[in-house]
């Protein structure tokens, strides 16, 4: 594992190398901002806590440089079918199908400038992981236990253990960031609490080899299938190569657990396929519904599932725990680079709190829908009675589970609104919350997209600070003074001319300012 020692004090502080530490790494270590990451555990193994890498994440990658080696990474190729099966078993017959799910097809879409990808956490991370330790500012230390920390007036003190020799030393940064999960450290020691359900269900998750599966059933390729019966309600899929699946038994009594003989003879009843299957890591989990009380205190912050945590069905968790690491990570950066003053930070949480609370609703929305509540006595029935339940659940299926697998308009349409650092002075009346993604220039909204005529992405001319956008024939005192006023303060500034009149439509103005988020 990765570890190095930090060149000079650390500006910021990080626990937990996970996909949010590491992306918080990232967004300050290509600012040149000097970070340190903590992680106690090795994050090593077969068990992924994610598999969906949302367009709003691989947008991230592609700006720090990295999305085509996520591409790359992908163990089945970017173009496997990305479908979502409903069926009664493996071996049984499918109720509903949904096909190209997600937005993970890699054919050019004009709303966004990369696509999703199913791809198991772990090998995320590494991309994550390899980037970030190529970057000189950053650091990464395995072996390192958060213990505690003490805020003074300019810095914070960081008590540190090494799990392998139980020495301790103490650290001094500027900021420190607890992106350490859903049982945070940090977050205890900021006072912080978790509001909100605990405990909505429990479930298992079993990653498996099982050669031959992939060929043993007559549904052909996807990216998950729904069991829909009543021995093991359950989701299976395809994982990784070497023939490794997932498999996850739902809403499971509380305290279970299961033997491997167990586990084996449960994945042979669920999918009615019997193989020589073999058990690489199991463990259980609990679908909650959570989000702290606040998320800072002085300068310590939290992001990713240290503040918010909720069921996994919409795939929202880990990409929402990057996108706060971008949102603090910039505004970090402008504080210690003295271009922002310290009440920019003040907005992180004003504005990730909606983002968050939207998402927690939409998961929680997802999650009251699993296999278990879509089983009906009779469903795998080969009758005419069996095929008109398949035809009703299939309906309900349709009706209560399309906006999980076509939620595009939650992944990019979100809107920052009351923000100390928006001025909502345009095109609000334009935006309107959906899940169908309906690109806006209204303030607080994400940069609509456009693909220009050289095939490269509006998105690639933006610069790492803020960028004015002048679209048409513009020009005038005011671009001046604002490229004055960026010189003399400090505040980065790219100014891009596009003489485009469509996109200028699109966005129903001639200047648009842009922050280094999109």
């Amino acid at each position: 594992m990765a570890s190095n020692e930090p060149t000079s004090k650390p500006a910021v502080v990080i626990v937990g190398a996970g996909p949010a530490g590491l992306a918080l790494a990232i967004e300050l270590g290509s600012r040149a901002v000097p970070c340190l990451v903590l992680e106690r555990d090795a994050r090593a193994g077969y068990a992924p806590r994610a598999k969906t890498t949302h367009t709003r994440t691989r947008e991230h990658l592609r700006r720090w440089g990295i999305a085509d080696r996520l591409a790359a990474a992908s163990p089945f190729g970017v173009d496997y079918p990305s479908h979502v099966l409903f069926v009664t078993r493996l071996a049984g017959p499918c109720i509903a199908r949904f096909e190209h799910a997600g937005n993970y097809s890699p054919e050019r879409d004009e709303r966004y400038s990369e696509h999703s990808q199913w791809i198991p956490q772990y090998k995320l991370e590494k991309v994550l992981r390899d980037h970030a330790l190529s970057l000189p500012s950053v650091t990464l230390q395995f072996g390192q236990e958060f213990l505690s920390c003490a805020q003074l007036q300019n810095a914070v003190q960081v008590r540190v253990r090494d799990t392998g020799t139980g020495a301790e030393r103490t650290l001094e940064t500027d900021y420190l960031v607890g992106a350490d999960g859903g049982r945070s450290s940090v977050r205890k020691q900021i006072g912080a609490t978790m509001c909100g359900s605990a405990a909505l269900s429990h479930n298992y998750n079993t990653i498996f080899r099982a050669p031959g599966l992939a060929n043993a059933h007559p549904h052909g390729p996807a990216v998950m299938y729904w069991q829909i019966n009543a021995d093991v309600p359950s989701l299976i899929g395809p994982m990784d190569q070497n023939d490794l699946w997932f498999f996850m038994p739902t809403m499971l009594p509380p305290n279970v657990s299961f033997t491997n003989e167990q586990l084996l003879q449960m994945i042979r009843r669920s999918t009615g396929i019997d193989l020589p299957y073999e058990i690489l890591s199991s463990d259980v989990w609990v679908a909650r519904r959570l989000l702290a009380d606040r998320y800072s205190s002085g300068r310590v912050f939290l992001i990713g599932d240290a503040c918010h945590l909720h069921p996994p069905f919409g795939g929202f968790g880990m990409n929402m725990g990057v996108a706060d690491a971008v949102d603090l990570g910039w505004k970090m950066a402008a504080v210690l680079q003295n271009w922002g003053g310290s009440i920019l930070l003040d907005s992180y949480e004003l504005e990730r709190r909606q983002a968050h609370e939207l998402v927690l609703n939409e998961a929680a929305t997802n999650h009251s829908h699993l296999p278990n509540n879509l089983y009906q006595a009779g469903l795998e029935e080969l009758s005419s009675h069996g095929a008109a339940l398949r035809h009703q659940v299939a309906e309900l299926i349709r009706r209560t589970k399309s906006a999980e697998f076509n939620a595009l308009g939650i992944v990019l349409g979100y809107r920052y609104e009351n923000s100390p650092i928006i001025i909502n002075d345009a095109n609000a009346a334009d935006w309107k919350q959906s899940r169908d993604y309906r690109p806006s220039a209204a303030p607080g909204c994400l940069a609509p997209h456009h693909w220009l005529v050289d095939g490269r992405s509006l998105y690639d001319l933006f610069g790492s600070g803020f960028t004015l956008l002048l679209l048409g024939d513009v020009g005038g005192a005011d671009v001046e003074a604002a490229q004055r006023d960026s010189e003399h303060s400090g505040v980065p500034l790219m100014i891009v001319r596009l003489p485009d009149a469509a996109l200028a439509k699109r966005y129903q103005a001639t200047r648009v300012l842009i922050r280094p988020d999109q």
